[in-house]
């Protein structure tokens, strides 16, 4: 057999492989989304360095990502959010960034999730790390690495199949997690967290949205809800949280930021059940969201002060269904387009 024919046939069945690769994938339920990886953030990263003073920045975790819809307050002020909040991060290290290495004097939405927030500003801390990874690989990111991620886009739109996301979901579909699908008998009593099952989708803005499945299969949620109690009462213990320091460390920031003429929001996002006993018993509302509002003295909001914010049930705990997150975030930029807060560019 010549060159040629060894070519053409290893083709062949290259596509004949990936096709069905493909297919078998999306009959099980799959289909093309991006991945939120360092990449993907990166690039929305960018987007503030070219930003005006009417953009608006939103960064928190992952009650942002879920709760906050860019589709529907593009919809309602002309404008599209750059979405830069991370999941299981304290939103601290890229409020910093944005405030030491850009000019941006927009508008910046701080979401505050307790846990998270007045966590640590120790800087090897996974609260601290898992966001400043990504303001560190955005500054240090190659052209072969920008180039790559720009060629990729219209792969991971196509294929189902192309998963590369940083979390380690138990249901991905890329070689080290379906490796890790297989059952071994356990050499240790250590303890192991239930699998942990992607639950959301995004798109090529990072905008968020909960799995439809979620609110109609009941067992789904529930398998959610156990990796959250899982992490939450296993050992190790997180340390206390550090209430002064992060709070210093965000006002000295916020001060900065303020004068060169930025804005500030600060939103407390809904949570229900075992998130919201943990958060009322060990982040008292008193203790922690007052004393940061009463310091911070920018516009705030706490879900349970308004009607249209407060009357949403979380699906599992701590983040709301597609649906009931696009009327939050109408509820929630009619409240800032009605105290003069953020200003409506379709009709200015």
């Amino acid at each position: 057999m010549n060159l040629k024919q060894s070519i053409i046939i290893a083709a062949i069945l290259s596509i004949v492989s990936i096709t069905a690769w493909e297919l078998y994938w999306r009959s099980q339920g799959y289909f093309p989304d991006m991945d939120d990886d360092k990449y993907h953030w990166a690039a929305t990263r960018a987007k503030v360095d070219v930003a005006s003073e009417s953009d608006v920045v939103l960064v928190g975790s992952s009650r942002v990502l879920f709760n906050i819809q860019l589709q529907k307050w593009e919809e309602l002020t002309g404008i599209t959010p750059i979405q830069l909040a991370n999941a299981g991060s304290t939103p601290l290290p890229i409020f910093h960034d944005i405030v030491e290495n850009t000019d941006f004097k927009g508008t910046v939405v701080v979401g505050v999730t307790p846990p998270l927030f007045f966590s640590t500003t120790f800087e090897q801390a996974p609260p601290w790390t898992r966001a400043s990874s990504r303001s560190d690989f955005y500054k240090n990111r190659t052209y072969a690495q920008r180039l790559n991620y720009r060629l990729s886009i219209p792969i991971q739109k196509s294929l189902a199949f192309i998963c590369n996301d940083d979390e380690s979901w138990y249901d991905d579909i890329n070689l080290k997690a379906l490796l890790k699908t297989i059952q071994l008998p356990r050499r240790t009593a250590k303890h192991e967290n239930p699998p942990f099952r992607r639950f959301q989708d995004i798109d090529d803005r990072r905008n968020v949205r909960m799995k439809e499945r979620m609110v109609t299969d009941t067992a789904f949620a529930n398998s959610i809800k156990a990796v959250w109690k899982s992490m939450l009462t296993s050992e190790p213990k997180p340390p206390p949280p550090d209430k002064e320091g992060t709070i210093a460390f965000f006002l000295k920031d916020a001060e900065k930021f303020q004068a060169r003429g930025g804005k500030i929001i600060l939103l407390r996002s809904p949570s229900d059940g075992f998130f919201a006993d943990l958060e009322n018993m060990a982040f008292a509302r008193h203790d922690f969201w007052e004393e940061l509002v009463k310091k911070a003295n920018v516009p705030a909001y706490h879900y349970q002060d308004y009607e249209g914010l407060n009357g949403f049930q979380t699906i599992e705990w701590s983040h709301l269904s597609a649906t009931d997150a696009d009327l939050f975030t109408e509820n929630f930029v009619n409240i800032l387009l009605k105290d003069k807060i953020i200003t409506n560019l379709k009709t200015n």
